[in-house]
């Protein structure tokens, strides 16, 4: 097991192309950690360039307090799984769980017992005769996964491994994944741009977006305090509703309806006139009015009337129909009474609402 500490890394290509730029983050012992993105945002780049496949051209990376930089890849003792499996097509199961052992000159039984271990952990023990061609996807993944076990490594580099799974067996490989990251205990480096794969499996995310890292924490923090306009609607499923809003005398107008602007609200907005707020779709219900309440009535498409708003920021943006109406997910109930030809009531807390800065997006809070 290993501490990774990346100390103002950037990488930049001999054609002038910036993939990451000033990261720094430490990578506990033993810790989980998820690199999540769009695409092109540099997190594989960062992936390779903590393996040794890719040198940095500024800053240092830290290994277990020993400068890395210029370590070779083969010399870090880090596994990597890739998205593509990489398997071996003529080996059957059990060669290719020997081959970097055998690669690094291990005697026979060193080798019997490490990919036996391997093999009764990941369950393959009745597929070591087969060859690749003969396994489904998720097997061909265990079966990568424990070529990489077998090495003991100090680190395990996962970039994007279940992307070629289905649905649900990709969601079934998420649940093994993480009871074989904790029983083993190796410190462990995911790339995804899954944002669900992200806060299903880490015990911490970092949030990229052009080579830079947005945000840093736990999923429970990414959701619940998001940095700004960026990690609040890349994180979530619906992704967050944005909406314009302006400050009136003591209340915060807004096109689901108006917000008392009590003492602690005023505290996060400071003088701003206009800002966005955010709402996720999970903090909407179908309600009757509650004296915590905001109620909006909207129609069974959920839109409501958003003439008189300035509009938003292109970066936060949400779709709006031709007749100046604004629209909006909820998240409602299976049974929910919501129908083509009538209007549905909705209802949301105050205190669930985002509150970003209008011009550059970042999330407001009481200094």
């Amino acid at each position: 097991m290993a501490e990774i500490v990346l100390d103002r890394i950037g990488k930049r290509f001999d054609d002038g192309a910036v993939a990451v730029q000033d990261v720094s983050c430490t990578i506990g012992d033993g810790e989980f950690f998820i690199l999540v993105g769009p695409s092109g945002c540099g997190k594989s780049t960062l992936l390779n360039l903590i393996v040794g496949l890719e040198t940095p051209t500024d800053g240092e990376i830290r290994i277990d307090g020993r400068r890395a930089n210029e370590v070779d890849a083969k010399d870090r003792n880090m596994a990597m799984v890739f998205q593509s499996y990489a398997l071996y097509p003529h080996m059957t199961v059990r060669e290719n769980l020997a081959f970097p052992l055998r690669v690094a000159r291990a005697g026979a039984d060193e080798i019997r017992r490490r990919v036996d271990d391997a093999a009764s952990l990941l369950e393959l023990e009745a597929l070591l005769d087969r060859r690749p061609a003969n396994l489904s996807g998720g097997q061909r993944q265990r079966v990568a996964m424990g070529r990489a076990i077998v090495r003991k490594p100090v680190a395990f580099l996962l970039d994007e491994p279940l992307s070629n799974l289905d649905a649900r067996l990709r969601e079934q490989m998420r649940t093994e994944l993480a009871r074989l990251q904790k029983r083993l205990g190796t410190t462990t480096v995911l790339v995804t741009h899954d944002q669900a794969e992200a806060m299903t499996l880490g015990d911490r995310v970092a949030v990229l977006r052009a080579g830079r890292v947005e945000q840093l924490g736990t999923p429970r923090e990414l959701y619940d305090e998001p940095a700004n306009l960026f990690v609040a609607t890349f994180v979530g499923a619906p992704r967050m509703n944005l909406m314009p809003g302006r400050v009136e005398g003591d209340r915060v107008v807004l096109p689901l309806g108006d917000v008392r602007l009590d003492e602690g609200l005023h505290a996060v907005l400071g003088a701003r006139r206009t800002l966005i707020a955010g709402l996720r779709p999970e903090h909407l219900r179908e309600t009757s009015a509650g004296a915590a309440e905001v109620t909006v009535r909207a129609t069974a498409d959920f839109t409501v009337a958003a003439k008189g708003f300035e509009a938003l920021p292109a970066a936060a943006r949400n779709q709006r129909d031709a007749g100046d109406r604004l629209a909006f997910v909820a998240r409602t109930a299976g049974a929910s009474a919501a129908l083509e030809d009538r209007p549905v009531e909705l209802a949301f807390e105050p205190n669930a609402l985002h509150w970003f800065d209008a011009e550059t997006g970042a999330r407001l809070r009481d200094r």
